[in-house]
């Protein structure tokens, strides 16, 4: 199991927090989401074996925010 955070910009309010943890939980290994609008972050608990970070980050942009570096 493994425990990230990404910096994502765009996120404004619980709506944006809404559709950011939808999009992730519905991802394979995705095992919990945190979404935070006001620190401008989402820490995302995983399965390694089923899932790699940059699917994380694809999912992100795909619902419309920016993940930062």
């Amino acid at each position: 199991m493994k425990k990230e955070t990404f910096s994502v910009k765009g996120m404004m309010c619980a709506h944006c927090e809404a559709r950011v943890t939808n999009a992730l939980s519905a991802l394979d290994g995705v095992k919990s989401v945190k979404a935070s609008a006001k620190k401008g972050e989402v820490t995302v608990k995983y399965e390694e074996a089923a899932l790699s970070s940059d699917t994380i980050r694809t999912a992100i942009t795909e619902t419309g925010y920016e993940v930062l570096a």
